[in-house]
C-alpha cells in the first residue's frame, strides 16, 4: 500500500525537540500534540473554520492525512482504524455541516465503546452564539453521544485538552471525545509546553476488581453444574483474548460470543457455541436458557442478545464483569457484580480457577447440540447463495482477513459463516447499526494494518451510502477488497416485512442501483461481477490477486433469509429455524 512518506519519531525525540520554549499557533500546537500522543494517521475534510489547521499541515509529513470524500467517511475510517489497531482514531472536520456530518459516526463509536478524538473547527469565539455562517453548537449536539467534549476558548488550554482527550478516550470504558476549536484559537499564538501529567478530578476508572467479588464468582463456578460464559466486546477492547482462552481451558466452561465479541475467543475451539441472540445459533441460545450460572464478560446485555428480558436466562445466577459500573444491573439483575478491567479481572481469576468437574454432563450436552443443530442453509448450483459466498471468502482468506461489514443480512451472514479466531478481525457497527459504516471502516482498518488482507462485505444498499470513498482507495492504492452482496433489495427490512408484516413489502426495492462494476471502474478501481459459483470463485481470486483495491459484485438470491431468527416479544430459545428446520 503506497501512502506519502511518513517520518516516524519517538515521543521522547519529539518532546526533546520541542522542550525549548517556542511561541507557535494553536494549529501547530494541535499537530505537535497529536504526534506526542503517537498519532500516525488522521482522516479529515477541510473547510473554512479549520483552514489554519490545514495550513499548518502544508508540507507536514510526520503523520498521514487521508482526505476522504465525505466527513462521515472520515469518522467511520477513524473508527475502523481504532477497532483494528486498538489505538485512538482521529478525524478532523470544519464547523457547521462538516461537524454535523460527523454525528452519526460519533454515535456509532459511542454505542460500541470505540476510542476516538474528534476535532472540529468552529467560528471565532467573538461570533459564537450569533448564528454566524456555518456555526453549529457541536458540543451541545453531541453531548449525549460523546464520553466528554471540549470547547477550547483559550489557546493556552490546547495542550492540556488534547492530552486529556486522548486519556479519556482510551481509558475506562473507551469512547469518543470531541474537541471543538474556534478559528481564532487555532490562529492565536502562545508558548507551547508539552503536557505529560494527567489530573482529571472525578475521573478515576476502576481497573482492579474487588478480590472478594472475584472469590464469590470462583465459588459460584465451583458449585455450578451448567455454567456458561457470555463474552462481549470488552474482551477485545481490553486485549484479554489470551486470558479468556486460558480461563476457559482451565475451567472447561462453554463460551458464546456476542456480535462485537466475535474473534475474542477462537471459533475453532470445541467449547465455542457461536453467537447468541436474535440471529444466534441454536446451541448458544438454548445454552443461555438452560445455564444455571451465566458469566457476562464485557458484554452489555443488549436487547438483540437478550430479546424478551423477562424470559432471559431464567435458571441462571448472573455474574457481570464490566469496566463500566453503569452497565451492571442496567438490563439484567446481577447476583455477583464485578467492576474492573476484563484483562486484570481474568488474570486474577486465572490464578485460582479450577476445572468444573460438576459440568461434564453439561459440556457433553452443548457439544452434542452443536452437532445436531449446526448453522445450515439450502445450497444451490443454479443461483448464488449469500451464505456460500461468505464461506468462500472465509476459505480463500484462510480465516485470517480483517472483515468489516455494513448493516443488514450480509452482516449477520458474515457473523455466522466467517469463522473468526483472532481479535480485532471483525469490524461492524453493533449498537447503532449504521448503514454506510462498512466500507470506510475497512479503509481505516487497512491503514492500521497495511500488510493484512482487509475485506469489506457490504449490501447493495449500504454500499451506496459511502461509495464515493472508492476514490481514496484508488488514489492512495489502499488494497481493500470490497464484496457487495447484491440482492437488489433492502434485505433485512424485506425479511421482517415477510415474516412479521405478512408479506406487505413497502419501499424496499433497490432497482435503479448502479452497475457496481462500472462504478468501481469510474473511480479507477478494478471491478468484477459474479452470478454463479464458477464466476464467484474466479472473480474473487482475481480480486485477491489484484495488487490494489478491487470490487466484486455477487448477485445473490433476493428472497434468502437469515436464520435462525427470534422475533420481538419472544425468548431467545423461541427460534424460527427456516431453511434449517
Amino acid at each position: 500500500m503506497s501512502t506519502h512518506h511518513t517520518t516516524k519519531r519517538s515521543k521522547d525525540e519529539l518532546r526533546e525537540k520541542w522542550m525549548k520554549p517556542e511561541v507557535i499557533t494553536g494549529s501547530e500546537i494541535l499537530l505537535r500534540s497529536l504526534l506526542l500522543e503517537g498519532v500516525e494517521c488522521v482522516f479529515g475534510y477541510p473547510g473554512g473554520a479549520v483552514l489554519y489547521i490545514y495550513d499548518a499541515m502544508h508540507g507536514f509529513d510526520d503523520f498521514n492525512h487521508l482526505l476522504t470524500r465525505h466527513e462521515q467517511g472520515a469518522i467511520h475510517a477513524a473508527d475502523g482504524y481504532a477497532r483494528a489497531s486498538g489505538k485512538v482514531g482521529v478525524c478532523i472536520a470544519t464547523s457547521g455541516p462538516g461537524a454535523t456530518n460527523l454525528v452519526t459516526g460519533i454515535a456509532t463509536a459511542y454505542m460500541d465503546s470505540i476510542p476516538l478524538v474528534v476535532i472540529t473547527g468552529n467560528v471565532a469565539t467573538t461570533l459564537i452564539g450569533t448564528d454566524a455562517f456555518q456555526e453549529a453548537d457541536i458540543t451541545g449536539i453531541t453531548m449525549p453521544v460523546t464520553k466528554h467534549s471540549y470547547l477550547v476558548r483559550d489557546v493556552e488550554d490546547l495542550p492540556r485538552v488534547i492530552h486529556e482527550a486522548f486519556h479519556i478516550a482510551s481509558t475506562g470504558r473507551k469512547g469518543p471525545v470531541l474537541i471543538d476549536i474556534p478559528k481564532d484559537v487555532s490562529a492565536a499564538k502562545t508558548l507551547f509546553k508539552p503536557v505529560s501529567e494527567i489530573d482529571i478530578r472525578g475521573y478515576h476508572p476502576t481497573v482492579t476488581p474487588n478480590k472478594y467479588q472475584v472469590d464469590k464468582m470462583i465459588k459460584a463456578i465451583e458449585q455450578a453444574e451448567r455454567p456458561l460464559i457470555l463474552a462481549g466486546a470488552g474482551v477485545v477492547h481490553s486485549g484479554a483474548h489470551d486470558e479468556l482462552l486460558e480461563f476457559v481451558n482451565k475451567s472447561g466452561i462453554p463460551v458464546t460470543t456476542t456480535l462485537l465479541g466475535l474473534g475474542g475467543f477462537p471459533s475453532g475451539h470445541e467449547l465455542w457455541l457461536g453467537m447468541p441472540g436474535m440471529h444466534g445459533t441454536y446451541t448458544a441460545n438454548n445454552a443461555i436458557q438452560q445455564a444455571d450460572l451465566l458469566i457476562n464478560v464485557g458484554a452489555r446485555f443488549d436487547d438483540r442478545v437478550t430479546m424478551k428480558l423477562e424470559g432471559f436466562a431464567p435458571c441462571a445466577k448472573i455474574v457481570h464483569i464490566d469496566i463500566d459500573p453503569a452497565e451492571i444491573g442496567k438490563n439484567v439483575p446481577t447476583d455477583i457484580p464485578i467492576v474492573g478491567d476484563i484483562l486484570t479481572t481474568l488474570k486474577q481469576a486465572n490464578t485460582v480457577i479450577k476445572h468444573t468437574d460438576n459440568a461434564e454432563e453439561w459440556r457433553n450436552l452443548v457439544k452434542q447440540m452443536k452437532v445436531d443443530k449446526p448453522l445450515r442453509y439450502i445450497d444451490s448450483n443454479d443461483e448464488l447463495k449469500p451464505q456460500w459466498v461468505i464461506e468462500m471468502i472465509h476459505d480463500t482468506t484462510h480465516g485470517n482477513a480483517i472483515v468489516t461489514t455494513d448493516v443488514g443480512q450480509h452482516q449477520m451472514w458474515s457473523a455466522q459463516y466467517y469463522r473468526f479466531n483472532n481479535p480485532r478481525s471483525f469490524i461492524t457497527s453493533g449498537g447503532l447499526g449504521t448503514m454506510g459504516f462498512g466500507f470506510p471502516s475497512a479503509i481505516g482498518a487497512q491503514m492500521a494494518n497495511p500488510d493484512r488482507t482487509v475485506v469489506s462485505i457490504n449490501g447493495d444498499g449500504g454500499m451506496q451510502m459511502c461509495a464515493q470513498e472508492l476514490a481514496i482507495c484508488a488514489i492512495n492504492n489502499i488494497p481493500v477488497k470490497v464484496a457487495i452482496i447484491n440482492n437488489q433489495v433492502l434485505g433485512m427490512v424485506r425479511q421482517w416485512q415477510e415474516i412479521i408484516y405478512d408479506n406487505r413489502y413497502s419501499h424496499i426495492d433497490l432497482a435503479g442501483s448502479p452497475d457496481f462494476v462500472k462504478l468501481a471502474e469510474a473511480y479507477g478501481v478494478r471491478g468484477f461481477r459474479a452470478t454463479n459459483k464458477e464466476e464467484a470463485l474466479q472473480a474473487w481470486e482475481e480480486a485477491l490477486n489484484t495488487p490494489g483495491p478491487a470490487v466484486v459484485e455477487f448477485v445473490v438470491r433476493k428472497h434468502e433469509n437469515v436464520y435462525p431468527m427470534v422475533t420481538q416479544g419472544c425468548t431467545i430459545d423461541q427460534m424460527i429455524m427456516g431453511d434449517s428446520e
